[in-house]
Formats: structure tokens, sequence, C-alpha cells
């Protein structure tokens, strides 16, 4: 049985648009339509119908049945609808068999629509080169040649030889703009690896806060650091990683990276394009994963996020890196909602608003008892030949207190194992 979901909505400038699905059963609820909306809302458009159709799977040549598609023919013709967006990854074929029975609407689906919106977000060189690989990543399988394009060229300079068909000779572009992207953006990998590497040697502890798109991982970043990154209430608002200083009372300065957000099937190229971006989590020293309490889907939220982190590590490796879990948007709920508190009963979750700072002080403790579960307080007597080390303590640890004696300057600071190690030979034993 197939469902029709008709919004009335005011004159708009932004492409209207219906957003089509198909669930195997009747029990399937309609959130994955409701965040395709969203996205939409995100790329400018406004989704003005839902057609929803349920059937065991999709059909293979126009994804939903003949029936379903004269539907949404005299759906289009009945609302002037410029767009029709298909919640799944459709094939060519698909599309162009789809348009040939609407007339002149756009057909997309799930991932053209997050391509775009990857498209309009992207700021830096880096973000602006990932989502390029991407888009042309997608674009391949996708070439078609029809007519006069499908003729045989000749032979000559700047082909590969007689016989080449126009479609080849796309794919065969489209691969070179490939290879000379992912050329420039390993340029940039080196870049960004070099200042990852300057500060794994600081010995500043490294934070990466990671989670669902729109969950406030920005607004928390900003909370935590005074920082003044966007902060929007739209699905990818933030694609390019920043790193800001987070100085906790009593661990000292850490370095805090916000993320580009995950989404449910957030496509293949997307991922593997931007997992330079992503190496962000995998070499920090402890991953904040941010949950919207305030969502229905909470538990979606949870599921995706800790699928695609454990996809960017080697296997098991994640399981060694501390994560503490941040369920944001306390102010929009009463209580702990029942669908949370599996995955809220652990030492190492915490409730907050990072609009409102409340909780704010149970993630600061979280975060340092965390630190110094792999940290420790030392007490160093340095000799005066040895001061430089004064300074290094105080760029890479937390200095509680520096006495200068006669016999040298006996300083106590939370160090790190390595730092530990390089002036253990100083260390005062039952020191006070």
């Amino acid at each position: 049985m197939a469902k029709n979901i008709l919004h009335e909505t005011e004159s708009s400038d932004f492409p209207s648009a219906v957003l089509v699905a198909v669930y195997s059963d009747n029990s399937k609820n309609e959130d994955d339509l409701d965040e395709l909306a969203a996205l939409l809302e995100t790329a400018g458009g406004k989704a003005v119908a839902r057609l929803i159709q349920y059937r065991p799977t999709p059909d293979i040549a126009t994804y939903i049945g003949k029936g379903k598609l004269d539907e949404l023919r005299e759906l289009c013709e009945n609302e002037k609808i410029e767009l029709i967006i298909f919640d799944c990854e459709l094939s060519p074929s698909q599309i162009k068999a789809i348009e040939d029975s609407v007339g002149d609407v756009r057909v997309i689906d799930r991932t053209m629509l997050i391509l775009d919106i990857f498209a309009r977000n992207a700021t830096t060189n880096e973000g602006i080169l990932q989502v390029q690989i991407a888009r042309l990543k997608y674009t391949i399988p996708r070439l078609r040649g029809q007519g006069a394009e499908l003729s045989r060229l000749g032979g000559g300079i700047g082909t590969r030889g007689p016989g080449e068909t126009k479609l080849e000779s796309d794919r065969r572009h489209v691969k070179s703009q490939i290879a000379n992207l992912e050329e420039e953006l390993r340029s940039l990998e080196k870049r960004r690896t070099l200042l990852r590497r300057n500060r794994e040697e600081s010995g500043v502890v490294q934070i990466s806060v990671a989670g669902y798109t729109n969950v406030g991982k920005s607004t928390l970043l900003n909370k935590l650091t005074g920082a003044d990154i966007l902060a929007e209430n739209k699905l990818f608002a933030t694609l390019d990683p920043t790193t800001r200083k987070w100085v906790l009372p009593n661990v000292g300065e850490v370095v805090l990276t916000d993320t580009v957000g995950f989404i449910k099937n957030l496509p293949h190229h997307l991922v593997e394009a931007f997992k330079s971006t992503l190496a962000e989590v995998v070499f920090s020293d402890i991953i904040l994963i941010v949950l919207d309490i305030s969502s229905p889907d909470v538990r979606g939220q949870y599921e995706v996020t800790e699928e695609i982190i454990h996809s960017l590590f080697e296997k098991n490796k994640v399981e060694e890196k501390p994560v503490i879990y941040v369920f944001n948007k306390c102010d929009k709920v009463e209580g702990i909602p029942e669908e949370t508190l599996g995955l809220g009963k652990r030492e190492n979750a915490v409730f907050i608003s990072a609009s409102t700072g409340d909780g704010i002080d149970s993630l600061i403790e979280a975060v340092e008892r965390t630190i110094l579960s792999f940290k420790k307080k030392s007490v160093f007597l340095l000799p005066h030949s040895k001061a430089g080390w004064l300074d290094t303590l105080y760029k890479n640890a937390k200095v509680e207190s520096v006495d200068y004696t006669e016999d040298g300057i006996v300083v106590c600071a939370v160090v790190d194992e390595k730092l530990h190690g390089q002036l253990r030979e100083f260390e005062i034993r039952n020191y006070g």
C-alpha cells in the first residue's frame, strides 16, 4: 500500500520537491524522510510532498512500480513539482526511466543531494578538493553516451587510439581529473600530517569532537574554547575541521578539533574522500562522541557514529581509544528519554546543553579524569644547568608549582608518559 503525504507550504523561490521512498514493510517509520527533508532544506529547497511505496524489493527499472510512477507524474503536474528526490542511490538507467515517465522534472537521489550540500559548504582548499573527488567518483559509473556521442572517434594526438568511443574518452578524462585532484590533496595532507606530528611531539593532548551532523559539535567547541566558528541549525554546516586550544583547570592546555558530521548511508565516496580530515579522529588521544538527546533517533545516531568511527580504525584499535559520550541538548527534554538509558548508563557519559552551558563542568571533569588516567603528577628537581626543561614543562604539561632552591628548581607538574620518561632522572619520589 502506498502512502502520499502532502504538506501545505507558503509560496517560495526555493525549488519545490517531492520525496520518494520504498519501504519493504509498513512498520518502517518516516525518520529517514524527515532527514531527507532536512537535507533538502539545507540545500535551499522545500519538500511539498512525500510519496511512499511498500513493496518487498524496489523495481529494477524505475525503483517504484508503474502505478506509483503514474501517481508521481500526476502529483508533479498538479503541484508544479520541480525536483524529485529518491531516498536511495539510483542507477543512471533508473534516473533516465523515471525522468522519461514523469516529464520535465529533474530526478536526483540521496547521494546527489548530499554531494550538492558538501559542494556548497566546503570552504578550504582541502575541503573543496575532497568534494570534487567524491563527485567525480560518483559520476564515473553514471556517464553514458547517447546518439552521436557513441560514434567512433578517429585516432590522433590526445586520444587513446582508433576506435575510442566518446563515453570511453569521457571516463578517461574524469579519471585523469581525479588523479590530478588526489595529487593536490596529498600535498595538503602532508601539511596536515606535519602539523599533527608537531602536536604529538609537543605532548599536548589532542581531543576530537565527532558525531552525527547537527548534534551541536560546533556549538560545543565554541562554548569550551570561546571560538567563533559557524554553528547553524543545519545539516553539514561544518565540513572543514577546526582546531582550537582549550585550557583545562587541572590539566592545562589541550587541543580540540571539530570534525565533519556523520549521517545515515553516508556515500562511500565521501567517506573515502574525507579520510584525511577524519584522520583527526584516528590520531586523537580522546574522542568526544556528541549525541542529540532530543532526537527521537538518538540510538540511530549512536549506531551510525560508532560504525563510521570503527571503519576509520584498524581492527580493534578503536577499543584502545578513550571515548566520552556527550549527550547534548538536554535543555530540550525533560529528564533522560528512555531510549538513551542504555547508551548513557556508562562511566564515560555526560549530559549537557552546549547552548546553555548546563553540564559543562561535568564534561570538564570527565575529560580531566580521562587525561589523568594516562598522565601522572610528578615532582622533579631540575639542576640549574637544566633550567631549559622548565620551559618545556610549561608548554607541554600542567605546572602546579615551582620552587627555586640552592640545589635546583623543584617543579610539581602533571605530565604524560613520554615527558615523564624524558625527565625520569630528575624525579623526586615520595616528595613532601
